[in-house]
């Protein structure tokens, strides 16, 4: 079982710009700058980001990215599934074959352990992950999209975190 740097750099990279899409559309070389991810790698990604509805493409001058949800209703499988990150302890991927076309002794342990992880990885939000983020810098102010507004460039509030 691996998470591949596929999966590392889509979140990484959506923590990102939900941290910075207050102020409007993020650039992809804004996000390559800061997070060392290599900006045509990062086009991929965000291609299939979009395609699947978390983010929106904003073209022209000012152009980038903005988050297509709010940040409480994207989790981290959300993100990985996105990038068609697959998370399968098994030899197999789920069809029972891991030895010799049959069920190998410790199918059933690697089983559980993609329903755990996927279990934990759907509980954790966007949001949290940005607010982790904004702790460790000393930030008070949480990053939450605007769900109302339905255009790309709809740009996100700053919600003051409760102590």
């Amino acid at each position: 079982m691996r998470l591949t740097t596929k999966g590392r750099f889509a979140v990484t990279a959506m923590i990102d710009l939900a941290l910075r899409c207050s102020e409007g559309p993020v650039s992809l070389a804004g996000i390559s700058d800061r997070q060392k991810i290599s900006l045509s790698y990062l086009e991929q990604l965000f291609g299939k980001l979009r395609r699947y509805g978390l983010v929106e493409s904003v073209r022209g001058p000012g152009g980038g990215y903005c988050l297509a949800r709010p940040t409480n209703e994207m989790t981290v499988t959300d993100i990985i599934r996105a990038v068609d990150e697959p998370l399968d302890a098994t030899q197999c991927g789920g069809r029972e074959n891991c030895r010799d076309d049959e069920r190998c002794m410790t199918h059933e342990l690697w089983s559980t352990l993609n329903d755990k992880m996927y279990e934990f990885l759907s509980s954790v939000t966007l949001a949290e992950l940005v607010n982790q983020q904004l702790q460790k810098t000393g930030g008070k102010v949480a990053v939450v999209h605007d769900a109302r507004r339905s255009r790309p460039r709809a740009r996100a509030k700053a919600v003051a975190l409760e102590s």
